[in-house]
């Protein structure tokens, strides 16, 4: 590579900044080695920084000292009874293997860099009772950060929709806070940080905050070279390599060399409304999606146009959701609608989903049947649970005189309102009101997994998810498929090296998280396999780029 031909030169440039950016950055550092991340928005962070913030890694360190029987055998075992063996060419047997291999020492190897990791305890994998499930979780998240420990640094980090003081592992308990002791005492703590973090001006963080927040101040302090407001418009290709890319920052254009290689972690396509059409179901909307705003698939495509091969370009990371009035990204109900007093059915009135199960599953199910579907609520889920971003017993005026959701007396009344079958409706809860009694959700098994209960209310009996839809008034609204990013995209081995359809591999280029196929495939195990793959295979790219494939 001629360095004369570029304005300026890296080891390893990454394009983006998610979870995978920081964990390739990190190591080439400690290295020696000059890595350089390019982010094109104002914000660092990406999907990961607004995310649950956590990592799903079998079999590591920190379960064993816990006490939780785990083993890679187990991993695998898993991974291939809820993914399968025909996932495609990114859930290939040896991109599972490489998983599951580097998790836990990547885990391992960053706590010794000065990241601090928080077991999630109650995080069950989404189908614990498969072969090699884990019912006490394997999702390694971060504690909570007190944004002043970040000095100038947090004003470059990307925030969620709403930034709560609450430990990610108390995500399931403060959903109860109406209704046990321990709800309600999380619930008090929640409310006191509240009031602390108004006096000081700055937030505490936690979830996905806390998470990139704690590895933004490690990279920043290892003098890890981090810019926004760096788009990048193209790759640079010389002799069938990646030796580049060229960006565009303040107005200039800069070609940028790349010594040991190029990883792409910029995200996928949710925010790319051109792309969901021409790719995902239908119907569709970035108005759906709670992905970050740079979530718009340039990347895939340029990709693309040098060779890289596609895959799973029809999926996504779907969270069942509601369109608010007021507009901006649909709100996310994966636990809420867990909750018992809570239905969702299609417009013939019938149940389609186990409504406590995963949320990509989920979302997967509402595209088989109707697009929107109806969620359904008696007056017991709105006085004791959240609703989106609002607690228990708020319901916005907006809602109700927008109609985006409808109140009624009977079921009767909600059905003609709404335009479900009145009769098939009036059947399939009388049936639902039959399975509360008993515990047993015959029609889909609802309550019947570890991750179920993790979201369900305790005090419910004998099925904490299950509970009756008879006491009015009653609620519907629309729900629809939305997401938290985009599965799909650029395929790569075991390595994180991008390959064309024919299976080669394209010179000097990696790509990891949201911007590839993912190795999950179809499926989402677990929470956290998202991140986690996106940390992991960021981390796989920087070893094999400077040639220690460990």
């Amino acid at each position: 590579m001629d360095e004369t031909k570029f304005d300026e030169v890296a080891d390893f440039v990454i394009i983006g900044s998610g979870g995978g950016a920081m964990a390739a950055g990190l190591y080439l550092k400690s290295i020696g080695k000059t890595p350089l991340i390019l982010e094109k928005t104002d914000k660092l962070g990406g999907s990961t920084a607004m995310s649950g913030g956590v990592l799903w890694v079998p079999n590591n360190h920190i379960l064993k000292a816990k006490g939780i029987k785990d083993s890679h055998e187990m991993g695998r075992t898993y991974m291939d009874a809820t993914i399968g063996n025909d996932a495609g060419p990114g859930a290939t047997p040896e991109r599972k293997e490489a998983y599951l291999r580097h998790g836990p020492v990547m885990l391992k190897w960053l706590e010794e860099q000065g990241m601090k990791w928080l077991h999630t305890e109650g995080w069950s994998d989404y189908y614990d009772d498969r072969p090699g499930g884990v019912t006490r979780s394997r999702s390694i998240g971060a504690p909570m950060l007190d944004a002043r420990e970040m000095g100038p640094l947090f004003d470059k980090l990307r925030l969620g929709p709403m930034v709560m003081p609450l430990p990610t592992d108390k995500a399931g308990i403060i959903g109860l806070a109406t209704r046990t002791p321990r709800g309600m005492w999380e619930g008090l703590k929640l409310l006191w940080r509240m009031r602390v973090v108004a006096k000081r001006g700055k937030p505490i963080l936690s979830f996905g905050g806390a998470l990139q927040g704690r590895l933004l101040m490690l990279a920043d302090k290892a003098g890890v070279d981090m810019r926004t407001e760096h788009g990048i418009t193209e790759l640079i290709e010389e002799d069938g390599r990646i030796v580049g890319v060229i960006a565009e920052h303040g107005g200039r254009t800069l070609r940028i060399g790349a010594r040991d290689g190029v990883l792409i972690n910029a995200g996928g396509f949710s925010h790319n409304a051109e792309m969901r059409r021409k790719y995902g179901p239908q119907p569709s909307s970035v108005e759906w999606t709670n992905a970050n705003p740079g979530d718009t698939g340039e990347m895939i495509q340029i990709a693309e146009k040098h060779g890289a091969a596609l895959d799973l370009m029809d999926q996504a990371w779907w969270v069942p959701g509601t369109v608010v009035p007021e507009g901006g990204p649909a709100n996310m109900h994966n636990t809420d609608i867990s909750k018992p007093h809570c239905i969702i059915v299609n417009r013939q009135g019938r149940r389609i989903l186990n409504e406590s199960g995963s949320y990509m599953e989920n979302g997967q199910r509402l595209y088989r049947n109707d697009v929107p579907a109806y969620v359904i609520l008696d007056s017991r889920h709105r006085k004791r649970y959240a609703w989106g971003y609002y607690p228990p017993g708020k319901t916005p005026q907006s809602w109700l005189d927008s109609g985006m959701m409808k109140k009624a007396d009977s079921i009767e009344e909600l059905a003609h309102i709404t335009g479900i079958d009145a009769a098939g409706l009036k059947a399939e809860i009388e049936k639902f009101n039959g399975y509360c009694e008993t515990g047993k959700d015959l029609d889909f098994n609802r309550g019947g997994r570890g991750y179920d209960n993790c979201f369900g209310d305790p005090t419910v009996k004998p099925n904490p998810n299950l509970g009756k839809i008879d006491k009015p008034p009653f609620y519907v609204m629309e729900i629809v498929p939305g997401d938290v990013g985009t599965s799909g995209g650029i395929v790569t081995d075991e390595n994180a090296r991008v390959l064309r359809a024919d299976g080669s591999v394209i010179g000097g280029l990696y790509a990891t998280g949201n911007s590839t196929a993912s190795v999950m495939g179809r499926c989402y195990p677990a929470a956290g396999a998202s991140i986690g793959a996106s940390f992991i295979f960021g981390w796989i790219a920087a070893h094999h780029a400077v040639g220690s494939n460990s």
